[in-house]
């Protein structure tokens, strides 16, 4: 490729650092205005308003055609997909369907109406070998390429430039008519290879109430069609979007063929028009008049955003390396933040809030001194190109900095499926605590729900409100065995959002959205907890399909907002119920080994309830000196006071029978500490048995007793003397099984009230309960926890001292302390186990015990990554060997149970 020479950038009208205006390297002038571009793997297609089409190589920007297409203007261009057609409409009645390598004339396509008018937009379907084009009288039609019916004779006299036309052609008194108009550019329009006829059925007259002025094809953008299928996008000069459903052959009742099947429409309370369209997963951005960009969720049929982004027109959108490109026709290009923004990110000062900005204007620049009708953006020999065409007759190469976002996933040669999944679905930054990110969880739903469907599942999308930008993923894969009814279902748990990831103190090693594998790790934000664990159970799921061995039903319930509360997940899947089904077993993987070694299967988790209580006076804040007396109540000293009657001596918690309801330490569970204390204390835990003791006790406070913490404080007012008008505080109670968390609820309001009374203040007191999770004890004797053991033995063997129950052989034991445990001695010193240990945890997941008591099945809980994991903290990972081991685990379990 020959050196691209460097023009010097115009002046830009604005600039966000670091974002800078991309740089002129070439420009390609005309003697006609462009009203459409497109670009190829090394061309560039320009459409003029004299009806010649030009091509410029990308090596060199060398003119290598120039075609005389069409009688008028050309009003639109569309390549293929594959690439190997370039389709024009134009101001007259023809579409033509180009080789874009010799450009020879392969088609000519043309409509039987007189009143037609000019052809503004066209798309291709692949899928369905079809052409759709829009009007200027509203009408969408469509003609096969491949269907022999259609094709006609060059000299055809239905053809437009033969047939009489009812009102160009009618004839005066005296028989005199308005001859037509000639030019000797007409000679020079290439013959067709095929003249295809559009059948006069295939129309959808009133597409729209207005000139259809954009249209493309997709899929897999909205729920409502089957993820492979075509959908045909179309804008309009009434100001809707519509999608359109494809293929169908049969005749309605009004007479015409039912190819194209309305199915969603957009901005039907808007009549500005949409002059051009763009679609990113299932989000769509239309281009309309006065410079506005409006944003649609293609599954909600929600309005997102509207952003002010020109003077002029929005007449093109295209979205490149992360960030979206609008063109206008007040001559602007501008570029904004998306969901995508990557190393692009401008660095973030110390101590300021860490957000994404979303669709905030990055870079604005006048391209062209006239209106800018078209755009595209490409790249060429590693170099990100942005293409601009105008009405002042040129072509505007643009060139951005080589820098290619690195959320982008980027699959490695040979990686396997699982891993490549994983990869795409870390790049996603569902962070569901910060709304900035709200549509980054929306596009992590939209990602799993198009994978789920991709390997065979069932999938919707649930929310109770309606509001899916944290919707819960349900899917179904279905078993093969016995009819319907008789089939066991399994219901998975997981989420798909994770906490926030803090990259400006630079502990991070990589970038946290984008996967890195290194020394048998795979390292990024949530591959741990848990979109790993979800990706292992979904293809456990789908290798047993594969085989033809999955007998039971797979249900998968994928929340989005599990590291905030789960907000409204317990509202959905009471309203969607009966569409979820009846469930016999639960099951979820969302912790850790209890160290780097030893498998493990957690029994037990701690319940939760956070609470925020504050203390305010109807006076505002005033100055200790100046207003302060004992005659003052101050809120922060009535706080303090309730805060510190809460736990009383060793961090007892001091509401009334708050431990009467802690189930007893049976033997069993004994035995199982003690399981734990034989690998700790083999690991170097503990010296001596007053270690051992202790590191014990420690075990037992953490997971099987409650407990009571005091957060954070906040006042009211700046720092100084001020008494505070308010003060607040936030606390949080762990609860254990037995304990019922309405209870413990109630109490502490009780409590906490009635302290408030003793202290006669005149001051107010509010409590409010932010999130109640209950506490869960599975039984690790049911036949779940039995499977999963199994399960967990087959898959790391060579851990075990004896293979799975179901080979027959029996594990030996070992008597600490009075119980019997399950370890052997290895070389007379460090036991190997004969089971995983089961283990409890001091953490809520609010999810589990809802399921279980919703439900009424069991559930069991299988930890898939190691202590070192870091969920939650820098540079957190996950073990390949896990990642595979959970798959093989999964597996198992979904053909057992």
């Amino acid at each position: 490729m020959a050196p691209m020479p460097v023009v010097s950038a115009p002046s830009p009208i604005l600039e966000v650092t670091p974002h800078t205006t991309p740089r002129l390297v070439h420009t390609l002038k005309n003697d006609s205005s462009v009203l459409t571009v497109v670009v190829g793997r090394d061309r560039i297609y320009a459409g003029t308003q004299n009806g010649e089409i030009l091509v410029w190589s990308l090596a060199d920007f060398q003119l290598v055609h120039r075609i005389q297409a069409h009688k008028r203007s050309i009003m639109s261009l569309f390549l293929s997909a594959d690439q190997s057609l370039l389709f024009s409409s134009a101001s007259d009645p023809i579409v033509n369907v180009w080789c874009p390598n010799t450009m020879d004339r392969l088609y000519e396509i043309y409509s039987t109406n007189d009143s037609f008018g000019d052809i503004f937009s066209v798309a291709y379907s692949s899928q369905y070998e079809t052409v759709y084009y829009g009007a200027q009288n509203t009408s969408i039609q469509w003609a096969s390429l491949k269907d022999p019916d259609r094709r006609v004779s060059n000299d055809c006299a239905s053809h437009p430039d033969r047939r009489n036309h009812r009102f160009f052609d009618s004839k005066t008194v005296g028989g005199a008519s308005t001859p037509r108009p000639t030019d000797e550019r007409y000679d020079l329009i290439p013959r067709p290879h095929t003249v295809i006829e559009t059948d006069k059925r295939a129309s959808k007259m009133f597409a729209h109430f207005g000139y259809v002025y954009c249209m493309l094809i997709t899929t897999g953008a909205t729920e409502y069609t089957n993820p492979e299928d075509d959908v045909l996008i179309s804008g309009g000069g009434d100001g809707t979007i519509k999608a359109w459903k494809l293929g169908g052959k049969e005749i309605g009742p009004d007479g015409y063929e039912t190819g194209l099947q309305e199915i969603m429409v957009l901005g039907e309370e808007d009549a500005n028009s949409v002059m051009s369209i763009f679609v990113d997963c299932s989000f769509l951005y239309s281009g309309k008049l006065d410079g506005v960009i409006e944003l649609w969720d293609l599954d909600t049929k929600q309005k997102l955003r509207v952003i002010k982004a020109h003077k002029g027109d929005v007449m093109s959108i295209q979205m490149g390396w992360g960030y979206l490109w609008s063109a206008a026709s007040s001559g602007t290009v501008s570029k904004h933040s998306t969901a995508y923004y990557g190393q692009y990110e401008p660095e973030v000062p110390e101590g300021s809030q860490h957000v994404s900005q979303k669709y905030q204007c990055l870079t604005q620049w006048k391209a062209h001194d006239g209106k800018i009708l078209s755009s595209a953006v490409t790249t060429y020999e590693g170099k990100e190109l942005y293409i601009s065409g105008a009405n002042d007759s040129t072509v505007a190469i643009w060139r951005l900095p080589c820098q290619a976002p690195p959320e982008q996933p980027v699959q490695q040669q040979d990686e396997e499926m699982m891993i490549t999944s994983l990869r795409e679905f870390v790049s996603y930054k569902t962070v569901s605590s910060r709304p900035e990110y709200a549509e980054d969880c929306r596009r992590g739903a939209s990602f799993l729900r198009s994978l789920f469907r991709k390997l065979g599942g069932d999938v919707e999308m649930l929310s109770a409100d309606d509001k899916l930008h944290h919707p819960v993923v349900l899917a179904k894969f279905s078993g093969k065995a016995l009819p319907t009814a008789q089939r066991k279902r399994i219901l998975f748990y997981g989420h798909y959002d994770v906490v926030p990831a803090d990259t400006r103190k630079g502990k991070w090693e990589n970038d946290p959205f984008q996967l890195t594998g290194l020394n048998g790790y795979l390292y990024g934000r949530g591959v741990s907890d848990n979109k790993g664990p979800i990706m292992a159970a979904l293809y456990a799921a789908t290798d047993l399909i594969q085989a033809k061995s999955l007998d039971s039903d797979i249900v998968f319930v994928i929340e989005g907002q599990e590291e905030s509360g789960s907000r409204g997940f317990k509202e959905t899947i009471r309203k969607f119920k009966d569409r979820i089904g009846h469930i016999d077993y639960i099951l979820l993987a969302n912790s850790y080994w209890l160290d780097d070694e030893t498998p493990c299967l957690t029994y037990g988790l701690r319940g939760v309830m956070h609470a925020t209580v504050c203390v305010e006076s109807k006076n505002p804040d005033l100055h200790s000196g100046v207003d302060g007396s004992f005659l003052v109540n101050e809120p922060l000293s009535d706080l303090m006071m309730l805060l510190a009657k809460l736990k009383g001596p060793k961090n007892r918690v001091m509401l009334p029978h708050f431990y009467d309801d802690i189930l007893p330490l049976t033997a069993e569970e004994e035995a199982r500490y003690d399981d734990i204390l034989s690998v700790l204390m083999a690991q170097g835990k503990g010296r001596n048995r007053t270690s051992a003791e202790s590191l014990k006790a420690n075990l037992m406070a953490r997971w099987r007793e409650p407990n009571l913490t005091h957060h954070k404080v906040k006042v009211s007012g700046p720092d100084g003397s001020l008494i505070s008008s308010h003060a607040s505080a936030k606390i949080s109670v762990r609860l254990v099984p037995g304990q019922k968390v309405e209870e413990i609820t109630s109490s502490l309001a009780s409590f906490l009230q009635q302290e408030f009374e003793n202290l006669d203040s005149s001051n107010k007191l509010s409590i409010e309960i932010d999130e109640q999770a209950e506490p869960w004890l599975g039984d690790p004797g049911n036949y779940i926890f039995r499977t999963m053991e199994d399960a967990v033995l087959k898959a790391w063997d060579p851990l075990f001292a004896r293979r799975s129950s179901l080979h027959g052989s029996a594990a030996p034991t070992t008597v600490t302390n009075g119980h019997s445990t399950n370890g052997v001695q290895v070389n007379g010193t460090c036991p190997k186990l004969g089971r995983p240990l089961y283990i409890r945890e001091g953490g809520s997941i609010p999810a589990i015990r809802f399921l279980e008591k919703e439900f009424d099945a069991p559930a069991a809980h299988l930890p898939c990554g190691q202590a070192s994991d870091s969920a939650h903290l820098d540079n957190e990972r996950l073990r390949v060997l896990n990642l595979s081991k959970s798959r093989e685990i999964f597996r198992y379990l979904f053909q057992r149970l």
